[in-house]
């Protein structure tokens, strides 16, 4: 960890790097910075250019990719000796504005996570979607997945076996709907780039996996119709392994929470030499997003259902430089939905 005394143009850097590092649906990084050095304050807004109209038209994934940006945000701040202090939503006048991350030191003990393993997991973490061997994860590593979770806001709920089922066949029957839906397959495939294409956004052709011979484990189909570009089918896990992320409510805030504790999850289990990968199928349709919520649970509401266990690195998406922008926000933005 190093101790800063002021936010200079390397650091500023330094920590717009590890925030685009996180996640995001499809990865169209939906975010934009807006940086104050004299304030030492750092805004994220949404970027409305990057939004999926059909699979996400409640911009609710948008607010979890956000939400784990700014998590890698605090992660980086907290390595750089600074202490962050987080506001959500902190202007209704600025809708667009999601979240502020204000820098002060020295950072105190009570900062969390102060895990350095976590910080270097941010260049670690890559989805992986390739099958995984079965291999059991430990409890104990399991355990404190759940516990980053429960840290950020949110749940992590491991169902057993009938409950993976449940949870694995309500994903396949939203893949199987998308299929069903030209829109929907052009819309995803929009995101799809070509090898060597020079673009710092969308999944390369050579990220994406390939399908589970078994039929077990329904993972998006990126490719649809161009044969050209399916790849063979491989063998998946047997004993697939997945965790749903959940909070007990469903606003804005909830969802950059989620977001956070979703990045949290993810940087655990990188930390233990895990390999994840997100199936958000389920939740793009409102009635299987419901169905995926635990039974008799009246205020669980699924953000996420994470697939984890021992396998491949994930093949590397791009990523865009941290832009910023210095000075006060425009006083013509408004919201994205």
């Amino acid at each position: 960890m190093r101790t800063r005394t002021r936010l200079d143009s390397a650091t500023v850097e330094s920590l717009l790097a590890a925030a685009v590092a996180a996640p995001s649906i499809h990865n169209t990084q939906p975010w934009r910075f807006r940086v104050s050095p004299r304030d030492q304050l750092l805004e994220v807004h949404s970027a409305p250019e990057r939004t999926l109209p059909l699979a996400d038209p409640m911009h609710r994934a948008q607010y979890l990719s956000v939400g784990a940006a700014v998590f890698n945000l605090r992660l980086a701040a907290v390595h750089q000796g600074w202490r962050p202090e987080v506001r959500l939503l902190p202007d209704p006048h600025q809708p667009g504005l999601l979240a502020t991350v204000r820098l002060t030191g020295p950072f105190g003990a009570d900062d969390q996570p102060s895990d350095p393993g976590l910080h270097e997991a941010i260049a670690r973490r890559h989805t992986s979607r390739m099958p995984f061997t079965g291999r059991p994860v430990p409890e104990p590593f399991v355990a404190e997945m759940a516990a980053a979770a429960h840290a950020a806001g949110a749940r992590l709920h491991v169902p057993d076996v009938a409950g993976t089922r449940r949870l694995l066949r309500l994903t396949a029957a939203a893949e199987a709907r998308n299929h069903t839906r030209p829109d929907r397959t052009a819309e995803t495939r929009t995101w799809i780039t070509a090898p060597g294409a020079d673009t710092p956004y969308g999944i390369p052709v050579t990220a994406l996996g390939p399908p589970d011979a078994a039929a077990r484990m329904p993972m998006r189909d990126f490719v649809g119709a161009l044969p050209a570009l399916r790849l063979p089918a491989l063998w998946f896990e047997r004993h697939i392994q997945v965790a749903l992320l959940w909070t007990s409510h469903d606003r804005r805030d909830d969802w950059l929470r989620a977001g956070q504790a979703l990045q949290y999850v993810l940087l655990t289990a990188t930390a233990h030499g895990l390999r994840t990968s997100l199936l958000h199928q389920a939740m793009e349709w409102p009635d299987l997003r419901a169905a995926t919520a635990l039974p008799g649970h009246r205020r669980c509401h699924p953000q996420m259902l994470i697939r984890f266990g021992y396998g491949p690195d994930g093949g590397r998406t791009p990523r865009a430089p941290g832009r910023w922008r210095p000075g006060p926000p425009p006083a013509t933005e408004t919201e994205t939905s």
